[in-house]
């Protein structure tokens, strides 16, 4: 089996040919390692060989990792990235560890994400809109057509800073239909926040086909990881 090094050296050879084939350029692409479910020796393994950007799901296991780093003695930190769902009860924990949300889903915990960072008055914190491009009403994320509506909330929020948006692909059909959908997306958040020209898509088995439709943060996972 592959080392860790010869994993994370393959995804970035993957990055490299994928933007080569749309014309972009790999530092336009950010790799975030989701290092969910596997022990913080993993992580400090790869901040080791130079990477930097860790996706975690769990409050409690993203916040022990941290911890963890802290306590290794690094001269910098890593940027933790938290790409799951998120309790409203865990926004402030969250804080205290991550540079970005990629998944703000709801009103709810947009307010709470304001009453929690308000009490640092000099934070700005980075945001993603999730989208729900599936069928199901009570799956987490914001529905397409109401992006407009719950953007202009968080333009609002003078201490968030709104990145882009974010969203899965489904299993059941080609990727390349919900990335379509992603980038269509992403253009009319773009009228109301011209510098929210970001987009997190793309995992493991599809993060060619995001980039090929403008992803700049991908979330790569067992490729590099491994199962766990």
């Amino acid at each position: 089996m592959p080392s860790l090094a010869e994993r994370l050296a393959e995804v970035h050879s993957r990055i490299q040919r994928a933007c080569l084939e749309h014309s972009r350029s790999a530092a336009e692409v950010n790799l975030v390692i989701v290092t969910k479910n596997h022990p913080v020796d993993l992580a400090i393994e790869l901040f080791n060989l130079g990477e930097r950007n860790f996706g975690e799901n769990k409050d409690q296991e993203a916040s022990a990792k941290a911890e963890a780093f802290k306590s290794a003695g690094f001269a910098s930190s890593p940027n933790w990235h938290f790409v799951g769902q998120l309790q409203s009860n865990k926004v402030k924990s969250m804080l205290e560890y991550a540079s970005c949300l990629h998944s703000l889903d709801r009103d709810s915990l947009l307010r709470e994400l304001n009453k929690q960072v308000a009490k640092q008055p000099d934070r700005r914190f980075k945001v993603f809109i999730e989208l729900n491009l599936t069928e199901d009403e009570n799956r987490g994320g914001i529905k397409p057509e109401r992006l407009g509506e719950f953007a202009e909330q968080v333009i609002g929020s003078s201490q968030l800073e709104l990145m882009g948006v974010m969203g899965v692909a489904g299993l059941d059909r080609d990727p390349g239909f919900d990335f379509e959908r992603i980038a269509k997306s992403s253009q009319e958040l773009q009228k109301l926040a011209p510098a929210a020209n970001y987009i997190s898509a793309g995992m493991s088995g599809d993060f060619e086909i995001a980039i090929g439709f403008g992803a700049t943060h991908i979330r790569v996972g067992t490729a590099i990881t491994g199962q766990r």
